[in-house]
């Protein structure tokens, strides 16, 4: 399989790494913001540009033809992100794989299968303590923030606190950037503090991690209790997840299965490098 990036931040890097030692594919080329991608020669793009972009990208490299995948981190966006490119997709034969980080990503397919085998209960994901790579973005973007680190707290019960250290611009004025800030939506729905500090890059960290639980009914037999941690270098995992889709979705691509989906909608087994049959017997 081809692959192209486009974009080369810490994703980018990350994903660059993961296709390079996958068997089964080749990096085309590597696209930055300024490239001309009207031309891309690959099977799949996988699109590491901030989230918001996404959407402008995606859309690009579809009318190209193009198998996408994304790492888009607005939970309550998906949904009409999958819409809007599900009717591209198919006009252009081609599929797109949204949200394909690790959350949303891979917990989600893990929450998808704890609520499967216990369908009435409560299920918690609590994120970190570690570096948030969307709510980082965020913060940068925000006028008057030179650098920024956003790390988000676990409190318990899915409820977070986000710790945004800012490294401002000269002459910028905190209370404004708190304010400008605390109106995004990454940010607006959480406990945040921001925090003014003389260099981010002293703080930088990009470890974080997830536990997640799940408490509930199978059947009709109650104290039914799952639990789900992990550890992880956040671009890294994020970067091999992408990777991963990517395979999914050229697979799919072949089968004509055309469209946009989520990682819940995908069959594990396509997820992995090598034969299908040789997979499924020694994993099942």
């Amino acid at each position: 399989m081809k692959v192209a990036i486009i974009g080369y931040g810490n994703i980018g890097k990350a994903v660059e790494q993961a296709v390079l030692t996958a068997p089964d594919m080749v990096l085309s080329d590597v696209y930055h913001h300024n490239d001309n991608l009207s031309r891309i020669k690959a099977d799949v793009a996988i699109l590491c540009v901030p989230t918001r972009e996404v959407p402008e990208y995606a859309q690009l490299c579809i009318n190209q033809g193009l198998a996408t995948v994304d790492s888009f981190d607005i939970h309550t966006r998906i949904s009409g992100l999958r819409q809007q490119l599900m009717p591209l997709d198919k006009q252009n034969k081609t599929v797109s794989v949204i949200a394909a980080g690790w959350d949303p990503g891979s917990d989600s397919v893990v929450r998808a299968m704890l609520q499967a085998i216990a369908p009435q209960g409560i299920t918690y994901t609590n994120f970190g303590p570690g570096r948030s790579m969307g709510h980082t973005v965020a913060a940068k973007a925000i006028e008057g923030v030179k650098d920024a680190l956003s790390m988000t707290i676990p409190l318990g019960t899915g409820v977070h606190r986000r710790m945004v250290y800012v490294e401002l611009e000269d002459g910028a004025d905190l209370k404004r950037v708190e304010k400008l800030i605390l109106k995004d939506d990454y940010f607006a729905h959480d406990e945040t503090h921001v925090i003014a500090v003389p260099s981010v890059a002293e703080l930088n960290n990009v470890a974080h991690g997830v536990n997640l639980t799940r408490s509930g009914v199978s059947g009709t037999t109650h104290n039914q209790r799952f639990e789900f941690n992990m550890a992880i270098n956040n671009p890294a995992l994020t970067g091999q997840v992408m990777v991963a889709c990517a395979r999914a979705a050229v697979r799919m691509k072949e089968a004509g299965r055309f469209g946009a989906y989520t990682m819940i909608e995908l069959a594990p087994v396509d997820l992995l490098a090598g034969d299908k049959e040789a997979n499924i017997k020694a994993l099942v």
